[in-house]
Parts: C-alpha cells; sequence; structure tokens
C-alpha cells in the first residue's frame, strides 16, 4: 500500500526536479528588482516565478557597503497539472491507495493569527465520519469561546479537507510557537525543533514555516510535506527533517558498444537436430560492407548538486574514450557509429577495430582449428580440408594441401595445390575457376574454367567455358565432363576403356536445366493423366447410380480439380522457360572443341553441339571440331592461353 501522502512527496518532487533543469541566477538592489529581472528572462509572469534567496543584499550607510540581492529563480509548479498528475496516480498507476484499508475522519482545530480554523479530514473507505460532537470536543481543549456553529456544522458537512475559520481568540504574538534551525551534514540537511504556542499564542502555519526556513538561510530542497503534515498534527519539542540537499552526480564515462563478441575464446556450439554439431563453432564473425560493428556513448554530463543553503556543489564530466578504427573500417560522420568498408572478418586487436578480408586458417579444417569455415571473403587453408567439412567464401578458397569428401564453395575460385580426392562424395563448386593438380571421383562446378595438372578421373565436371589438363600426366580417364567452349587433354580414355563421357558446344547449366524441366514435366504429365482417370471414375459411377455424390465424393472431386488447375499452371509455367531455354541454346555461337595432345582411346564418348561421336580407333595429337552437324577430327590444336594458374590468385605469403 502507497500512502496518499507518499504520492504527493512523489509527485512535488518530481515537478520540482522538472523545474530545477530551467533556472537563472539573478540579482537586483534589492528583491524586487530582482525578481523582475528574473521575469525578463525566463519569460514569465513574476507570479508564475518561485526563489531562493542567495544573497539578501544589504543597504548600507548613505550607499557605502551596499550589495545587491541575489536569487536563483525558476517556474513555479503549476497546481492544476499538479493535481492532474495526483488524479493520475490515484486513477490506476498500480499505486492505488488500498481499498481495504479503512480509515476514520477527523477534526483539526488551529488557531492562525488571523483566528480559529477548523479542517475535516474525510473518512477512508468505510472509516467513521467526523462528528459535530468531536469538533465541540476539539474546541474546548483549545479553550476557544467565541465560534460559529453554523460555520462548524457546514464544515463538519463539507469535510472537504480546508482550514475554514469558525471563530476568533484573544491573539498575543509574545505567545506563538518558538521554531529553531539546525543546518548539519554540511549544509546538506536542515531539521526544524518546534516548542508549543503558549496561551493565546497562534500555532504555526505552512507560509509561517516556509518563511521562516527561507529567512534563516534555508533556501533548497525544503520538504513541503513534512511541513504540511506538522501544521495539521505537530510534533512539538521533537527534529523534524525539513530540508535535504542533492548531492552532484558526476557523468558517466564515455564507453563503446561493439555488435560483435570481442572475447575470441568464447566458441558458440550449434545443434543440429538436437545434437551439439561441432563443425560449426562460428569462431569467424563475418561482416558486410556498410554494416554496423560499434558504436561510441558519449561521456555524460556531471549533474551539479546544492546544499539546503543555495550553495551549488559542482560535479565532474564523464571521462572521453578514443573510438579507433583500424583497416577497412571508417567511423560514420558524426564520428560515434564504427561501419566495415568491405565484406569480411571483423577483429579487435589494440582496441582498434579492422575487417580483414582475408581469413587464414593456419593448419587443417578439422575439429581442432574450428569446424566448418563460412567467410565474406578470400580463405587460405595452410593445410588439407579433411573428410566432412565445409569452406564457403564470398571470395577465393586456396588450399596449400588436399581436399577431401569435403564440400567447397567460393563466389570466386578454389585454388588447390595438392589435389581434391572426393571419394564420390566430394563438391566443389566455384563462381570463376578451379585450379588443382589432380581431380579423383568428385563433383565439380565451375562458372568459368576448370584446370587440372595431373588429369581428371572418374569425376563429374562441368563448366560454362573450359576444362584443361595441361602437364606431364594430363589424363582425363572415366567420368562425364561438360563445357561449354573447350575440353583439352595430354591424354582422353584408357586402355581399360573406362567410360568417359566428353560434352562441349552449349551450356552446360542450361542445358542441365532444359534436362531438369523435362523431367518434371514428364512427372506432370503422369500426375495428369491419373487426375484425369479419377474424374472419370467419379463421373460414370454417378451416371450409374443416378443419385448425388456423397459429401466424400464431392469433396475428393474438388480437391483433384483444384489440383488438375494448379499442375497445369506449373506445366504452362514450365514449358514457356522450356521454349526460352531451347530458343537460348540454339542461339549460341560456340562451336566447341575437343582436344588431345597425345593421344585419344577407344571408346571415349564425344558430344559437340548436336553432334556425338564413339571413338573407335585410337587417335594421335588431334582436335575434335562440328562441322555441318557431324563430328571431324582435324590437326591438334592447343590451348590459346597458360592456365596453369589464375591471373587474380591470391598470395599465400
Amino acid at each position: 500500500m502507497v500512502e496518499i501522502a507518499k504520492l504527493r512527496e512523489f509527485m512535488r518532487t518530481q515537478a520540482e526536479e522538472d523545474r530545477k533543469s530551467r533556472w537563472v541566477q539573478v540579482e537586483g538592489e534589492d528583491l524586487d528588482e530582482a525578481l523582475r529581472q528574473a521575469a525578463i528572462e525566463l519569460s514569465l509572469p513574476i507570479k508564475k516565478i518561485e526563489y531562493e534567496i542567495r544573497e539578501p543584499g544589504k543597504k548600507g550607510t548613505f550607499g557605502i557597503g551596499r550589495t545587491n540581492c541575489v536569487i536563483v529563480a525558476y517556474p513555479a509548479i503549476d497546481p492544476a497539472q499538479l493535481k492532474l498528475t495526483e488524479d493520475s496516480f490515484e486513477m490506476g498507476s498500480g499505486m492505488e491507495e488500498d481499498k481495504d484499508q479503512d480509515r476514520d475522519g477527523e477534526a483539526v482545530v488551529r488557531l492562525f493569527p488571523e483566528g480559529v480554523f477548523l479542517k475535516v479530514i474525510p473518512p477512508v473507505g468505510n472509516g467513521t465520519p467526523v462528528t459535530e460532537r468531536q469538533v465541540y470536543a476539539k474546541v474546548k481543549e483549545r479553550d476557544i469561546e467565541r465560534y460559529d456553529k453554523q460555520m462548524i456544522q457546514k464544515t463538519v458537512k463539507a469535510a472537504d479537507n480546508r482550514y475554514i475559520k469558525i471563530g476568533d481568540f484573544d491573539y498575543n504574538p509574545a505567545n506563538d510557537s518558538i521554531i529553531t534551525v539546525d543546518i548539519t551534514d554540511f549544509d546538506m540537511k536542515a531539521f526544524m525543533i518546534c516548542k508549543p504556542p503558549t496561551k493565546n499564542g497562534a500555532d504555526p502555519n505552512f507560509d509561517g514555516l516556509l518563511g521562516f526556513l527561507k529567512t534563516n538561510g534555508v533556501v533548497f530542497g525544503i520538504k513541503e510535506e513534512p511541513l504540511r503534515k506538522f501544521v495539521d498534527f505537530p510534533t512539538y519539542n521533537e527534529t523534524v527533517l525539513v530540508a535535504e540537499g542533492t548531492a552532484p552526480v558526476n557523468g558517466s564515462d564515455a564507453r563503446i558498444i561493439y555488435n560483435f563478441e570481442t572475447d575470441r575464446s568464447k566458441i558458440k556450439l550449434k545443434e543440429k537436430n538436437g545434437r551439439v554439431d561441432f563443425k560449426e563453432s562460428n569462431v569467424i564473425q563475418n561482416v558486410v560492407e556498410g554494416q554496423a560493428l560499434a558504436k561510441k556513448i558519449p561521456p555524460g554530463e556531471g549533474q551539479p548538486g546544492r546544499t539546503v543553503t543555495g550553495k551549488l556543489l559542482p560535479a565532474k564530466d564523464g571521462n572521453d574514450v578514443k573510438f579507433e578504427v583500424g583497416k577497412n573500417v571508417h567511423l560514420s560522420d558524426d564520428g560515434m557509429t564504427a561501419l566495415a568498408s568491405i565484406n569480411g572478418q571483423v577483429m579487435l586487436a589494440n582496441n582498434k577495430i579492422s575487417v580483414e578480408p582475408i581469413l587464414v586458417v593456419p593448419g587443417d579444417v578439422n575439429l581442432k582449428t574450428g569446424g566448418n569455415v563460412i567467410f565474406l571473403g578470400t580463405v587460405i587453408v595452410k593445410g588439407n580440408v579433411e573428410d566432412g567439412f565445409k569452406v564457403q567464401a564470398a571470395g577465393n578458397i586456396e588450399v596449400m594441401g588436399n581436399v577431401g569428401k569435403s564440400e567447397l564453395d567460393a563466389e570466386g575460385d578454389v585454388i588447390v595445390h595438392q589435389g581434391i580426392t572426393g571419394k564420390g562424395e566430394g563438391f566443389v563448386r566455384a563462381g570463376r575457376g578451379v585450379w588443382s593438380k589432380f581431380i579423383e571421383n568428385a563433383r565439380i562446378e565451375a562458372g568459368d574454367l576448370v584446370v587440372a595438372s595431373d588429369g581428371i578421373i572418374n569425376s563429374k565436371v562441368s563448366a560454362n567455358h573450359r576444362i584443361i589438363c595441361q602437364g606431364k600426366r594430363a589424363t582425363i580417364v572415366g567420368g562425364h565432363l561438360k563445357a561449354a567452349e573447350e575440353i583439352h587433354a595430354k591424354t582422353l580414355g584408357s586402355v581399360a576403356g573406362s567410360e568417359t563421357v566428353l560434352e562441349v558446344g552449349y551450356d552446360p547449366n542450361s542445358k542441365q536445366r532444359l534436362y531438369d524441366l523435362n523431367t518434371r514435366n514428364e512427372e506432370i504429365e503422369e500426375q495428369l493423366d491419373k487426375i484425369m482417370q479419377d474424374m472419370t471414375t467419379i463421373k460414370k459411377l454417378k451416371e450409374k447410380s443416378g443419385k448425388k455424390l456423397s459429401k466424400e465424393k464431392l469433396a475428393y472431386l474438388k480437391e483433384i480439380t483444384e489440383k488438375k488447375s494448379a499442375i497445369e499452371q506449373e506445366k504452362q509455367e514450365k514449358q514457356e522457360e522450356i521454349d526460352e531455354l531451347q530458343h537460348y541454346l540454339s542461339s549460341l555461337k560456340v562451336k566447341g572443341r575437343i582436344s588431345a595432345s597425345e593421344r585419344v582411346f577407344s571408346g571415349v564418348k564425344l558430344s559437340i553441339k548436336e553432334a556425338a561421336l564413339e571413338v573407335r580407333n585410337e587417335y594421335k595429337s588431334v582436335t575434335f571440331v562440328n562441322e555441318k552437324d557431324d563430328i571431324k577430327v582435324t590437326k591438334y590444336i592447343q590451348p590459346e592461353e597458360d592456365y596453369s594458374r589464375p591471373n587474380n590468385a591470391p598470395s599465400t605469403d
């Protein structure tokens, strides 16, 4: 339960803090002149200004020793706004008065210089209201003889918690309550002690207490609620905390919030099918160009404090920190955000943020070095890529050792200094080219060309331009190879007669897509045939019975009718794509050629555009071309360039 008194204290504190955010210190020859100056600076009428006297000023003698009056002025609290805030709290802020708490009403009789005053406090909940008899008992306790019974009756009936004058007494100022104030704790607290008034002396009122404190130097942090409570229910001869200063608050230091993990030792493992996948360690933190890497929070301003006597207590602003960035990172225009200039791996070293476009794996790609590698730049592996692991890069991939039954996927080139031994499951895809010493039992896809110095054995290789084997043992044995422009090797096929299929003269990716579309169309035709059979069966069943179909049959008929419509739509879309691909492939001007610098064994199957040939006799140093839709054997044509190493391969120094 939160009492109304505490709520009001809270609201007044909030309002006081709000007005402190806008204050001025002014001076004048006297208080009136200072207030007029404050009204000008605050753009407010004097009646809407509250103030605290810092220096009361002295008139001096004949002008000698005169000092100005110095005040601190700020906007007064708006009573209407304060009442609205109080009502808001009472209406449902989560701090409501406990409705189950009952409290009786109370009558308060006080003697003020203006006369005898009565306040009737209404009851709470099921509490008992104040009666006239209780008021008369209070009046008798104060020895009051001259009072207005009708006014007492009205006040009791209204019970509006306000002081109403009900009579007079022979006021003697000499017998008023005696008040003293004690300022302690280095002027941070003020305590008040009041002695009760004697006969015909006045009780202290709120304005009198407030004026007394300000006159005695207490001008800041005055606690109005304890003063109001004291007026209604005085605790004479006891110390009452009536003012409290505010301590200075130093500003917070500047800090940098990083949007990435700065502790490299923290490895986050992923789960796959409910089990931890130790191959996915997320050690590499990829970022993209323009990504926010860190943000600087500026130092906070210190909030000065103030003593109860109005003295300002200075506070220190927070300390600043350097916001440094390294290579491939830049600061925003306001200098508060670090942004990546390129794709790559974000690093923090010596409190500098940088983005590395090249990731170097110092050894093999395995569990010991962090598992699978996914990087938005170029990856260089100093060792091997072991079986079962993946390397994916937005740039190039260069492996100094071997690649096993693994998966490599690069937007740029894939360079393997030793060889690729896929064991029937290895897969390498490159947006540009693939270079390897040899390729064995693997599947390779390249957007440009595939180069193997020692040959390609029992592999499926596809390149949008060329497949080249250049070297002492540059042999293509077994497998299925497709290239748009050229397939070249020292030797094609083998004595053992392993099936070696070589295709050129078309875009292999587009042809594969065409094959997949035709396969799907055949499946669609089978589905449509089955649907038509089901629809015919239902139709014959209806005609034979002469009755309406059951709900189940009608629902099934509706279902297959909708399915038929969707499949026919898919068939139309697939056919349109097939027509486009066929037109594209027929318009290609690539001639295509297959060359062997030394030997072509019998059994090798060749395909150049639409022409096909199975080699029956052994050939030496020849090139196969397409002439008038027929494959012709011509004099050997060597490759136009040296493809032993890509021009844009990264340095491994």
